[in-house]
């Protein structure tokens, strides 16, 4: 189940968050300091808490200036017997909201991860590192060819938000491009339609999206996974909905705190 649960949640995060673009990119939306807390649901349950953290000062990588954004995820209630203990994190250049360096630090039950990736968009290269246990020494390093400009999970995410999505019609399809787990994904996103949504923090309207999945033994149904995003100068991302082979996964919105524009 956990297992389960957790490449659930991961490939609706894959395919909402990866955005390919090769020119500097303007972000009004959001800005250091800035907090969202999401409730995960899996059927009946609240099976897990997620917190996205844009931290409070700009920092380099590399002489660069970039957002360090870190999300953490952690079980709830009766799941909390499949120990999971998350930090996935990203380095993320202010001007193109590309990412520079991402890692992810990841406990679950007994199994430990510890792994770095350092993305060179000139000469379209990530190295991939992976620590050993105590995440003291380094076990293997790798190179992969990447796109220019390729985002990876948490910084696709972001940039998602700096969008102009009132130019959008329905039907209309987005290209998404992406590096995770030493594989480039590429998927389109379509643009559905605008809505009023409820949420613990407030009702919104706001754009509707939905990646067109190719078959497989997770989703159920040709586009399996909604998502909702604030119809706002700061496109919160406030609930994502996906149709599991077995039962449903939810992301809903609890709180949002240094919002860039209140």
């Amino acid at each position: 189940m956990k297992n389960y649960l957790k490449k659930s949640a991961i490939v609706v995060i894959i395919f909402l968050g990866y955005l390919h673009v090769c020119q500097a990119q303007k972000n009004n939306s959001f800005r250091e300091g800035e907090e969202l807390l999401f409730k995960v649901s899996y059927g009946f349950f609240d099976a897990a808490e997620a917190r996205m953290v844009v931290q409070k000062k700009i920092v380099p990588f590399n002489d660069k200036p970039s957002y360090k954004i870190d999300v953490y995820g952690q079980t709830l209630g009766i799941f909390k017997l499949f120990y999971v203990n998350d930090n996935w994190g990203s380095y993320v250049d202010t001007a193109y909201i590309i990412p520079h360096h991402s890692y992810r630090f990841i406990e679950e039950g007994r199994y430990k991860k510890n792994e770095r990736v350092t993305f060179d968009h000139q000469n379209k290269q990530a190295v991939v590192k992976l620590f050993d246990r105590d995440d003291k020494e380094v076990v293997e390093t790798k190179q992969f060819p990447i796109p220019a400009n390729v985002q990876d999970i948490v910084s696709g995410f972001y940039h998602l938000r700096t969008m102009d999505m009132k130019k959008f019609k329905k039907g209309d399809l987005i290209t998404l491009t992406g590096f995770f787990d030493k594989e480039v994904y590429t998927i389109k996103m379509q643009y559905k339609r605008k809505e009023k949504i409820e949420t613990n923090i407030g009702t919104f309207e706001a754009y509707v999206l939905s990646p067109i999945i190719p078959k497989n033994k997770l989703f159920r149904g040709e586009q399996p996974v909604t998502v909702w995003v604030s119809d706002d100068m700061n496109k919160i991302p406030l609930k994502i909905k996906a149709k599991l082979v077995v039962g449903s996964l939810d992301m809903e919105i609890m709180d949002a705190k240094g919002l860039r524009n209140n």
